[in-house]
């Protein structure tokens, strides 16, 4: 039998139009909410250069309940940053838009494939990103806000 690589674990940040920042864990690190908090900088960068001039106040995020996404420090950094989180039903599935749309065509694509490095998964994983049609992010959304 062949070893594959590890687990990689990437925080993907879409809009109604494309990813907006992909991020991956570097091997041996924990993601907690220092390192969350980072992304949601970067995060903030990313939109002002993308909307250059349009608003990039109240921002809305939807995700799960996971402590991660929770945790206090996240919640100051958010409401500094001018983002908003949609709060979601505490005794409903823990599920967000990415488990019903984005990752299952990623996870079928991968589904069966051995890589030999984390770098490998990561290729793979950008190159089916990449390969998602524009209008596909607006019909996720979309189906969300209908089913939500």
């Amino acid at each position: 039998m062949q070893k594959s690589a590890g687990k990689v674990l990437a925080s993907i940040f879409w809009d109604q139009d494309d990813i907006l920042l992909n991020d991956y864990l570097p091997k041996g690190q924990t993601i907690n909410a220092e390192y969350y908090s980072s992304l949601l900088v970067q995060l903030k960068d990313i939109l002002k250069e993308k909307c250059r001039g349009k608003v990039t106040e109240g921002v809305l995020f939807v995700y799960n309940n996971a402590p991660l996404h929770q945790a206090l420090a996240n919640q100051k950094k958010l409401a500094y940053l001018g983002f908003q989180c949609l709060d979601h039903p505490p005794y409903s599935p823990d599920l967000t838009p990415s488990d019903y749309h984005l990752l299952p065509g990623l996870k079928k694509q991968l589904k069966g494939c051995h890589f030999s490095s984390n770098a490998e998964v990561v290729a793979a994983t950008e190159a089916w990103l990449d390969r998602q049609p524009s209008e596909l992010f607006f019909e996720w959304l979309a189906k969300a806000r209908a089913t939500g």
